[in-house]
């Protein structure tokens, strides 16, 4: 269900009282990495005054303000967690990712420091980040060496191997060193890190980043979680989701409101160096015969949602 777009699970209000009165034992979060991917669109003439209001904002792919567009998708409406819900490239971490692969940029130790974590996890995550765009988009954060990115995916050769990756088939390490490419750590910055709340039943830690796209590279319909692709700026998928129009989740619609204000991809990438990676978990409370959703430090989601 939802409330303005917001992205709400029916069975949150009986998870909730469960775990109020110590019955519910949390699942741990299995850890995770979404990629924020934005490029740098040329700006579009201004929508003519009075002229009606497309619905569903994602049909276009630029604003009138110019800055950077940012690559969505949608869930299918089929999917358990978040079905219909507007969000970027991601999934979870695989084992495998703390193999060792061919790197390049900031070390797994920079990477440990930035993100809070053991320099092992941190690699994960940073190759969940990687590996996911790929599988998910057709983009690839990597290059022959330090200063290169591969400039084209296309090709039936790549296809073959993002499926295999998808599959579990192929190791995202193997995919790398039989291609004797490296993954690019540099092109990501970490932009924000959220946890799925105590009470729901699918549970991420999840660290969102910010990328560009490389140049020659272009995204492709290819995730098999979802039912639409679209290429937007933020603050017009802001807008979407403020009408009602784009079912978003709360780390979804909060990350489009923060990047909203950078002119470019570049700016955006900066920007993360400074960015408070410090987790935002929400919490529950019971007042009389309401059960109250807050996430600390965004008070937009603070609200009186469910009547027991």
């Amino acid at each position: 269900m939802s409330k303005n777009g917001q992205w709400y699970p029916a069975e949150w209000p009986d998870r909730i009282r469960a775990l109020s009165r110590g019955e519910l034992v949390p699942v741990q979060p299995r850890r995770a990495a979404t990629v924020m991917l934005l490029r740098d669109d040329q700006p579009r003439a201004a929508h003519a005054p009075g002229a009606p209001h497309a619905p569903g904002a994602p049909a276009g792919t630029a604003g009138a303000d110019g800055g950077p567009s940012v690559h969505m998708l949608r869930r299918s409406a089929s999917m358990a967690f978040a079905g219909g819900a507007y969000a970027y490239p991601g999934g979870g971490v695989d084992p495998r990712d703390e193999a060792e692969v061919r790197w390049a940029g900031p070390s797994r130790e920079e990477w440990a420091r930035r993100l809070g974590v053991p320099p092992a996890e941190a690699q994960a995550v940073v190759c969940a980040a990687v590996r996911e765009t790929f599988e998910e988009a057709g983009v690839l954060l990597a290059g022959s060496d330090a200063d290169s990115v591969v400039a084209d995916t296309t090709g039936d050769d790549w296809e073959a191997d993002r499926r295999a990756l998808v599959a579990h088939e192929l190791a995202f390490a193997d995919f790398l060193e039989r291609r004797s490419l490296a993954l690019r750590s540099d092109l990501l910055g970490a932009w924000a890190r959220w946890i799925t709340p105590e009470f729901e039943s699918r549970r991420y830690d999840t660290w969102f980043f910010v990328a560009a796209l490389p140049e020659g590279q272009r995204t492709r319909d290819v995730s098999g979680e979802a039912d639409r692709t679209v290429w937007i700026r933020p603050a017009e998928a802001a807008a979407g989701y403020d009408r009602g129009e784009l079912l978003m989740m709360p780390p979804t619609i909060a990350t489009l409101r923060e990047i909203a204000p950078c002119t470019t991809a570049a700016a955006a990438l900066a920007a993360s160096a400074d960015r408070d990676l410090t987790p935002v978990l929400a919490r529950a409370t019971l007042e009389g015969e309401e059960i109250v959703l807050s996430w600390p430090g965004h008070e937009e989601f603070e609200k009186r949602i469910f009547t027991i």
